[in-house]
């Protein structure tokens, strides 16, 4: 396996009482327009820097931070309690709530570094919970919110149908293993030929320099607990990406979530050709491109 390293941004730190959190952080490109301050939530199964910072030779800008960056983004991401190169000491399955919580000291830590008033938004699939659940609690801190892969109730996901046939097992420990056949796992089980085989081969590079096991905390939570957001209480500007073939939630299910949505700032986007992991298909600029879009769109100057 090749060792990955990262490059090009700044390591910070911070805390949430004891527990020791990692950011990472690639600044907006000089000579172009400031954008905002984008903040990267990442899933289940893979750290930070693996999801949003891949660099794939052949691929280019692989990485979402050097592409938003470039477009004039300040942008951020971090290792929530139990991933990567955040503090793994407590004997919890770091579940969606705690992740929550590590946003809130994370974000605390960014907008005081930065000065800025409040962030964009990014979560893909348990990223996309734990983000949505932290808007619901600081709707101050969000400015636009986006939530790609995300479920709602789970019903009509024959993702998590496969997944809770394994709840015990997860419910009993509070890590899993997972290896490079997991990593290809992810990219097979909805509709195999979405993201190209050197991308896979990075990815999963990636994300075994960081872990060799997972906290188990967010399948449980998605597999027995759901829901876990209440949309009426998500008050900020929205916008609701789905992958075309992603298996861990229905448009049924999505489209009775962002109907409640109160903000009439919200989209909701299907993704062509896209399964789940938005970021690293092949048809990743198509992504870039739309949370980019949303993200620039104009405040109307007619409210009603």
């Amino acid at each position: 396996m090749a060792e990955v390293k990262w490059t090009g941004g700044t390591e910070h730190w911070t805390h949430k009482g004891d527990v020791r959190l990692f950011l990472w952080n690639k600044k907006a490109a000089p000579g172009v327009p400031h954008r905002g301050t984008l903040f990267f939530v990442h899933g289940s199964s893979m750290a930070s820097q693996p999801t949003f910072d891949l660099q794939v030779p052949g691929r280019p800008f692989s990485s979402a931070m050097d592409w938003f960056a470039a477009q004039g983004y300040d942008t951020w991401t971090m290792d929530n309690e139990g991933y990567g190169r955040s503090g793994k000491e407590r004997p919890i399955n770091s579940d969606i709530a705690n992740g929550a919580d590590d946003l809130e000291a994370g974000t605390d830590y960014v907008l005081k570094a930065t000065g800025a008033k409040n962030l964009l938004m990014y979560g893909i699939s348990s990223g996309a919970l734990k983000a949505a659940l932290f808007a619901q609690r600081h709707p101050e801190r969000v400015a636009r919110l986006a939530l790609d892969a995300f479920v709602w109730t789970g019903e009509g996901s024959p993702t998590l149908e496969q997944r809770r046939k394994k709840l015990p097992e997860f419910q009993a420990k509070n890590r899993r293993p997972i290896d490079r056949a997991f990593v290809h796992s992810i990219f097979e089980r909805d509709h195999p030929g979405t993201a190209d085989e050197a991308t896979i081969e990075a990815f999963a590079d990636a994300i075994l320099t960081l872990d060799s096991s997972m906290p188990t905390g967010t399948y449980v939570d998605m597999c027995s607990k759901l829901p876990l957001v209440d949309p009426q209480q998500i008050k900020v500007p929205t916008i609701i990406l789905r992958g075309e073939f992603d298996g861990i939630a229905s448009v049924e299910d999505l489209l009775a979530f962002f109907a409640k949505l109160p903000h009439p700032n919200k989209q909701f986007s299907v993704m062509e050709g896209i399964s789940h992991a938005s970021f690293q298909q092949k048809n990743y600029m198509n992504v870039y491109h739309i949370l980019h879009a949303y993200y620039t769109l104009q405040e109307p100057v007619y409210k009603g």
